[in-house]
Parts: structure tokens; sequence; C-alpha cells
């Protein structure tokens, strides 16, 4: 199941080895947020253990981080208060990219068949900030969407669709109104 999730095909959300693996990023975030916020030093190493990697310039406040499964490497990036990242398919998250308050980047999809729904099929889309992309709070970007370089969306905005690079986004859904 977990080769059909990251692949983006349905998969059983409820899969065993699914739910090891986030309970395992379940216990690690709550360790992450239950740390003593001056201990920067054993927060890095949670980071590092949780993400796989995490760049020597990035930081995320110790609470509350609420994560499902694994990301990638982060280099200067800054992820403000209550980051939600459902990351059933990857996230990427490029280089000096900016995370408001509130911000969620939610992979997941369910299917419209209420019987596949009923018997607990899921898929996912990967979901990619690129280069110093800035998401102000509130943010909500869906599954499958990619924000181009130096791209920045308005507070509150839904990002349902692909934005390109070197573009201010806002609204709902998100729709850009000025190019950088």
């Amino acid at each position: 199941m977990r080769e059909r999730m990251l692949a983006g095909e349905l998969y059983i959300a409820d899969d065993p080895v699914l739910g090891e693996e986030s309970a395992r990023a379940q216990s690690l975030a709550h360790r992450y947020n239950t740390m003593d916020p001056t201990d920067s030093a054993g927060r890095r190493a949670v980071m590092e253990e949780l993400l796989g990697a995490f760049g020597e310039d990035s930081e995320v406040p110790p609470v509350p981080l609420r994560l499902r499964l694994q990301h990638d490497d982060r280099n200067r990036t800054f992820a403000n208060w209550n980051l939600t990242s459902l990351d059933v398919a990857r996230v990427t998250i490029g280089d000096d990219v900016q995370l408001g308050p509130n911000v969620q980047l939610l992979t997941a999809t369910h299917p419209l068949d209420p019987d596949q729904r009923r018997d607990k099929w899921e898929a996912a889309e990967p979901i990619t900030l690129e280069n110093n992309v800035w998401l102000g709070g509130g943010v909500l970007v869906c599954p499958g969407v990619t924000i181009g370089e130096n791209t920045v969306v308005g507070a509150g905005a839904v990002v349902t669709k692909g934005l390109p690079a070197n573009a201010v986004a806002v609204g709902s859904p998100a729709r850009v109104i000025k190019e950088l």
C-alpha cells in the first residue's frame, strides 16, 4: 500500500504498515512538540529523524508541529506556528521558503465513489513549493499543486491549481493578480 500511496494510486488508508509509519511520525512530532524550546540540538535531531534531513539554517517552532509521514530536506526554510502537512504523497519544499502560521499542505484525495470511500480507499497527489515561495497565514494548498519559484500567495488563499513562478496570487480559489 505504501508504494501505491507514493505513486498517487488508490490505496487502503488503514494499512498496518502505513499505520506503523504514521504512528512513528506522530510520536516524533509529539516528542518535538514537548521538548524544551531552548534545546535546539535536540529539536534538530528529532527533525532530522522525522524528515530524513533538515537544512542547516531551517527552523520550525517547537509547538505544534503536525505531520503524518516523512518530508524531504529543507534549506533555509521557515515554517511558522501550526503547520499542517498531510503528506501521504511527497511534499517537496525548496530553499528559502516562508510558511506563515496555520498553513496547510494537503496531499490526500478521496474517491467520489461512496463505496470506495466506505471501503477506506484513498489516494494522494504530491505538492511542490519551489525555491523562495512565500505562503501567507492560513494558506491551504490542495493535492497535486506546484507553486513556482518566487511566488507569493496571500493570506487565507486556497490554492487548487498550480501557480507560475514570479507571481502574486490571492483568493479562493487562488488566482494570479500580479507578476513579479
